[in-house]
């Protein structure tokens, strides 16, 4: 599985452990719902600022995005 992917499935279950619907999230971190919906399916690889908006949505560091995905 690509990093791409395992990152995907990380944060979309940080997502819904949260409660949070992709567009309710994606409208929060003020990012396109089509866009996130793509990062959560491992189609992308996703910049830096995006992955800190992510972290700061979830309320988390950024490591944790990165809990056991290698």
């Amino acid at each position: 599985m690509l990093i791409q992917q395992r990152f995907g499935q990380r944060i979309q279950l940080l997502r819904k452990e949260r409660g949070l619907s992709q567009e309710k999230f994606a409208l929060l971190i003020d990012m396109d719902r089509t866009y996130y919906a793509s990062v959560e399916a491992g189609k992308r690889n996703i910049s830096l600022v995006n992955i800190k908006k992510i972290a700061d949505g979830l309320n988390v560091p950024i490591s944790q995005l990165f809990e056991d995905i290698e």
